[in-house]
């Protein structure tokens, strides 16, 4: 379907993407269980695939948002018009405006749905921005912590509704792929975290791999500012580990 080329791609929320959230950024093992979803999502991004809805969801650290952000980024490159919207952020705003007119995007991605749970007014929202998506052949790609049927909604038309697409589970990375994660992570970044150094954060930082990776931002902007190699010593005065 044709889309209005007046509208904009983000709108003005205060939402940004991460330069980092990219599908190229994403650690895949060679027989990753989350390889699938990632394909589709690229496929969906692009606008190559015929579903209309994809719920993702995951654990904290899973890579949903991620995933999320990396979606519209590849929308984006594909000259697709798109909105990101992390409930998170948006919660203490009226829902009938921010999704006024979204149905006239291509691709409309919202994450956080396991906020919803006792928002009456923002699942209501919700059902009819999903109705309005579908009746004017957009897409929709949702992320969440739980599952469509373990979110808990009040209302009962919008949680038959998020049942409906195709829906993928992310599984966490175990501690040796994390430890991979974060070194490729530095090489990407442009430099080497030697390993003995990566098993340290490891162990002493919070486990899920956002967490890791934030820290692994931090080691290398203050690397770069104090002009410092990252050893176990430095990681210990920077994050205080």
């Amino acid at each position: 379907m044709e889309r209005d080329s007046g509208v904009p791609q983000q709108l003005p929320l205060g939402v940004s993407l991460r330069d980092d959230a990219t599908f190229d950024n994403f650690y895949l093992s060679p027989d990753d269980p989350n390889r699938q979803a990632v394909t589709a999502l690229k496929d969906f991004a692009a606008g190559r695939l015929p579903e209309q809805v994809i719920y993702l969801w995951g654990e904290e650290g899973a890579g949903v948002s991620h995933l999320l952000q990396s979606a519209c980024q590849s929308a984006e490159e594909a000259g697709r018009s798109f909105q990101y919207l992390p409930l998170g952020e948006l919660l203490p705003m009226n829902p009938a405006v921010i999704f006024d007119g979204l149905e006239q995007l291509e691709l409309v991605c919202i994450d956080d749905l396991h906020l919803l749970q006792g928002q009456q007014q923002w699942q209501t929202a919700l059902f009819h921005l999903y109705n309005r998506v579908r009746d004017g052949g957009g897409q929709m790609l949702l992320g969440a912590r739980r599952s469509p049927r373990g979110l808990g909604l009040e209302l009962a038309d919008l949680a038959s509704r998020l049942q409906w697409g195709l829906t993928f589970q992310l599984q966490s990375l175990n501690d040796s792929d994390k430890l991979a994660a974060l070194r490729r992570r530095s090489r990407l970044r442009g430099f080497d975290l030697p390993e003995d150094v990566a098993l340290y954060i490891l162990h002493r930082a919070p486990r899920h791999t956002g967490a890791l990776f934030s820290c692994l931002e931090q080691l290398d902007r203050a690397s770069l500012m104090a002009k410092r190699k990252i050893t176990i010593p430095f990681v210990k005065e920077v994050l205080k580990i």
